[in-house]
């Protein structure tokens, strides 16, 4: 086995950010393997499927996959119940891929709100010195609304004023986001994030993925 791919399903189109996430973390786990993410939005389909168990089914049919990632916001559930209600529905989907549940405590977003230098760039503005107040990296799963603090700060880097802010598309910068952060380490300091990389870990390992050649 020569590469990996694997297939996220999310719930909306920002959740595409979760990719680079993913890939650094199997990049760290399953060496030398190449590795190659496909982003599953069902949503374009004509008629999206509505059960978690069919999401699944239909993910995978369309971007089949040896590793299949299940993204779901914990939200006001709790985790246990996030995890549950995955894994009970890869089950009835029957699929064959392996798969992982990915459960952030608050919204993905979240998770990018880690580095100063990335959110400079997304934004388009990589010399700005406007100044950015970033929450401390263990305070980031209490976040009340990750992804608003996200555009909010996104609009501050960019440097822009008026009409120029006014025509700011946050959405299409937050997504540019996680592609521009080269080392998601400091995220280990979430237990959401250990949790996941303690999974990817023990995938890769039970699969014979850490030292395939």
């Amino acid at each position: 086995m020569q590469r990996l791919t694997y297939t996220l399903l999310a719930d909306g189109s920002s959740d595409s950010s979760l990719i680079p996430i993913l890939t650094w973390l199997l990049r760290r786990h399953c060496e030398p393997l190449a590795i190659q993410g496909a982003f599953a939005d069902l949503r374009r389909l004509p008629s999206p499927p509505k059960k978690l168990s069919e999401r699944i089914a239909q993910a995978v049919n369309l971007y089949p996959c040896d590793l299949l990632f299940v993204h779901r916001d914990a939200e006001n559930a709790a985790v246990e119940h996030r995890l549950t209600e995955v894994y009970d529905s890869v089950r009835a989907s029957g699929i064959r891929a392996v798969s992982i549940a990915v459960i952030p405590v608050r919204m993905q977003e979240a998770w990018l709100l880690i580095d100063e230098s990335a959110l400079r760039y997304a934004a388009g503005n990589p010399n700005g010195d406007e100044r950015l107040a970033l929450p401390s990296t263990g305070k980031l799963e209490h976040l009340p609304d990750p992804k608003s603090l996200l555009h909010q700060l996104l609009r501050q880097a960019s440097g822009l004023r008026g009409r120029r802010l006014q025509r700011f598309n946050r959405t299409l910068h937050g997504r540019r986001v996680a592609d521009c952060i080269d080392d998601f380490g400091p995220l280990y300091r979430l237990p959401a994030f250990r949790r996941l990389a303690a999974e990817v870990e023990r995938v890769a390992t039970e699969q014979g993925w850490r030292h395939s050649t």
